[in-house]
């Protein structure tokens, strides 16, 4: 299912494509920087957020300098180092720097990734649907590519193919029990917004497109409704801002598709059974 022989490949330190151009119109100062990496979903979930909400920020893509250390003690992305404050303020792990571009945006901005707070039904859904995508299918994702023995990696396909019927599952659950428009809506529905779904989401649905296609040979679910998803989500313009051109990601995961020693502290704790980090 995987390529024969590991060619050695690393992962990139600059985005190239789209993800470029945006880097390059975020290099002035501003009130928040986003410390990360070009290849990193963790990161482009935050980045998507940000290009989304309309929040001013400048991006760091992957020099990793003694700023993240004081911003992420263990040197993980995403992180924020907030410079409104006195003295700077921090934060890390990519779901609560998602809750606070919500709030920040709220009072920003005007824009949401999520159903107005009169619609609480809805907004529950849709942190079901997010509670899943990081329980399972963020987990799933890992497992089938750092997988090497045969048998493990169909168990693997198997496991994220299950993962992502859940999801479509809980996406449409939200679709039949709820009727919401606009802000929060979700590009599952054909007339919807980016929803907290789509940026926790995509960055792993778009690296299945590319990274298990070509090291597992994975096909994504090909229904209609399904497809139709995809396509709005990976044309969404605050989606492709943040992509680089798909030989990033394949040179970059190589590492993870030959489950090199020390890959990075998720590929470890895959390796290890324990959680991510």
């Amino acid at each position: 299912m995987s390529p024969a022989t590991d060619s050695g490949k690393h992962y990139h330190l600059e985005c190239t494509g789209a993800a470029l151009d945006t880097a390059n119109a975020h290099v002035d100062n501003a009130d928040i920087t986003l410390f990360g990496s070009c290849f990193c979903p963790f990161v482009q979930r935050v980045w998507v957020a940000f290009e989304y909400l309309g929040i001013p920020y400048r991006v760091d893509p992957y020099k990793k300098p003694q700023e993240l250390l004081e911003v992420s003690p263990k040197g993980l992305v995403p992180g924020l180092k907030l410079h409104s404050f006195n003295p700077p303020l921090a934060l890390n792990e990519s779901t609560v720097i998602l809750e606070y571009l919500e709030d920040l945006a709220g009072v920003a901005t005007g824009r949401s990734l999520l159903p107005s707070r009169e619609d609480s039904y809805a907004r529950a859904l849709v942190r079901l649907q997010a509670d899943h995508v990081s329980r399972a299918l963020v987990p799933a994702f890992y497992r089938f590519l750092q997988a090497q023995d045969p048998e493990a990696q169909i168990a693997g396909s198997k496991d994220f193919y299950f993962a992502l019927e859940q999801l479509t599952a809980l996406l449409e659950r939200g679709e039949r029990e709820t009727a919401v428009k606009g802000p929060g809506s979700g590009l599952w529905r054909e007339d919807g917004e980016l929803n907290f779904t789509d940026v926790l989401a995509g960055p792993w649905l778009f690296r299945a497109s590319n990274v298990l296609k070509h090291y597992r040979a994975f096909a994504l679910p090909g229904g209609p409704k399904f497809s139709a998803w995809l396509d709005r989500l990976f044309a969404h313009p605050s989606f492709k801002a943040t992509c680089s051109t798909e030989e990033l990601y394949l040179d970059s995961y190589e590492r993870y598709a030959f489950n090199r020693p020390n890959t990075s502290q998720v590929a470890n704790a895959v390796n290890s059974g324990r959680g991510l980090p």
